[in-house]
């Protein structure tokens, strides 16, 4: 398997949805791409099945947030202090995407506690898928971070890490967000609801979410920890040379799809 790694840095949703799909769209046999960036405005995510109705559009361009459609699975997303990841790896790896989808999850615990060993043994994997049809039906259940699948991390009982797959031919991605800072629990105040449904939502959310900085009580280190996440991803692959792109070198290949 040859990998790649994109270090994208900043950048808008619509181009950091539109790269991931194009990668998975384009990825060639025995091929990985493990991409690192984060959003320039704060942006919503929306799944792929949710509707541009759920969320009062005027207030977040008043916010200055940007909304897009992710093109896998799951909820509501509110980006904004926090590291972003995307995998696309093609079946010939020999994993079935339940195992790479819990393998990511691994080495993602592994990097954060390399970041600071007071993490370590504070992480597990959700161990229950729970039932999303009607999970979809609560209030709760438009907003990724309100409830955990499985495999998906968690710090005592609090999910710190939401990810979401999608199979594309032979082709699997996957991409999630790691809670750095708490400003994502802002999500609620732009859903279309009631008063008082967004009180219960804000309520969720801090009950069933959490934060690195939440938990040490400090700053993180962007830099810091994106470099050790990608040096645990490698590692834990056993993978000793890869090739470093930017995306200009992508455009050629994308550039019917990139917004920028």
């Amino acid at each position: 398997m040859r990998w790649n790694l994109i270090e994208s840095g900043f950048r808008t949703g619509a181009f950091n949805m539109e790269l991931d799909l194009a990668l998975a769209q384009n990825c060639p046999s025995e091929n990985g791409y493990f991409r690192v960036y984060r959003w320039k405005p704060y942006c919503i995510s929306l799944g792929a099945n949710q509707k541009l109705e759920d969320v009062n559009t005027d207030l977040a361009s008043q916010n200055k947030i940007d909304i897009v459609k992710r093109p896998t699975g799951g909820r509501a997303i509110l980006h904004a202090e926090e590291l972003t990841y995307s995998v696309v790896v093609p079946l010939s790896i020999g994993l079935k995407p339940k195992e790479i989808y819990e393998k990511i999850s691994d080495i993602l615990i592994k990097a954060i506690i390399n970041y600071d060993n007071r993490l370590s043994g504070m992480f597990e994997l959700e161990n229950k898928q729970p039932d999303f049809r009607n999970l979809l039906k609560e209030n709760s259940g438009m907003l990724c971070f309100a409830s955990t699948a499985k495999s998906e991390v968690k710090h005592q009982g609090k999910k710190i890490i939401g990810s979401a797959q999608r199979k594309i031919k032979n082709v699997v991605l996957q991409h999630g967000s790691i809670l750095i800072g708490n400003y994502h629990r802002r999500l609620p105040e732009f859903i279309n609801s009631s008063y008082d449904e967004k009180t219960l939502l804000i309520k969720e959310m801090n009950k069933k979410t959490i934060e690195l900085e939440t938990i040490l009580s400090e700053k993180i280190d962007y830099d810091k920890l994106r470099n050790i996440i990608i040096d645990t991803f490698f590692s834990e692959l056993n993978v000793n040379n890869y090739q470093t792109m930017s995306d200009e070198a992508l455009m050629p290949v994308v550039a019917d799809r990139i917004i920028t």
